[in-house]
């Protein structure tokens, strides 16, 4: 490894990619040698730049910044991820950690706090907010399966019970039946309001 750090940049808002590019940039040994603004641009251009470290915003076009983890953690299995979120959901922290995740912090750290965290993820560490760690413990596990998550993510749409039927290949007592199960156990009145749930609570 050479001694600067080639770090990858995914953020879809550019003003907000480019500051953070340039207060990094300020650090001796880490150089931003790629950015992207989309999730599915990411594998790509890590294999491309031959990055160390990706820094992966979760609200991103094509894929979520948890999805594009777990594509670059099969890809390229040494390639250190640090995930950051405007979102404090505890739902996230979790699912970013099982998608392969080295590190998760809130985008508005300080700059020289999101450079520790990435000398720290290439030394073998973990970095975890504090702030978020303990919110996602208090939280609990995601009582939806994936295949709930997956009837309830189509439903936020609006579609009807056949609809989603078509488009997920299940009858329509079946997805009947997974968005009951769903709404009882977000203690959710309707759909609408379960999908709410699982949002703000980054199950989904």
């Amino acid at each position: 490894m050479t001694s600067t750090i080639k770090v990858l940049l995914a953020e879809d808002q550019s003003m907000v990619r480019e500051a953070l590019a340039a207060l990094l940039g300020l650090e001796d040994d880490i150089e931003v040698v790629a950015q992207a603004a989309r999730g599915d641009e990411v594998v790509a251009a890590v294999g491309a730049h031959g990055v160390d470290v990706a820094l992966l915003d979760i609200e991103m076009p094509g894929c979520t910044g948890i999805e594009a983890a777990a594509r670059v953690r099969r890809a390229h299995p040494d390639v250190k991820l640090v995930v950051l979120t405007t979102f404090g959901r505890p739902g996230y922290l979790r699912s970013a950690m099982e998608a392969g995740a080295n590190a998760f912090l809130v985008k508005d750290a300080p700059a020289a706090q999101l450079a520790e965290a990435i000398r720290k993820v290439l030394a073998g560490e973990r970095v975890i907010d504090p702030t978020l760690a303990a919110a996602a413990l208090a939280e609990g596990a995601n009582p939806l399966t994936e295949r709930e998550r997956e009837v309830l993510r189509a439903a936020a749409d609006g579609s009807t019970n056949a609809e989603l039927a078509q488009a997920l290949h299940l009858s329509p007592g079946t997805v009947r039946n997974y968005l009951s199960t769903a709404i009882q156990k977000l203690a959710a009145r309707n759909r609408a309001e379960a999908v709410l749930i699982a949002r703000e609570k980054g199950w989904l």
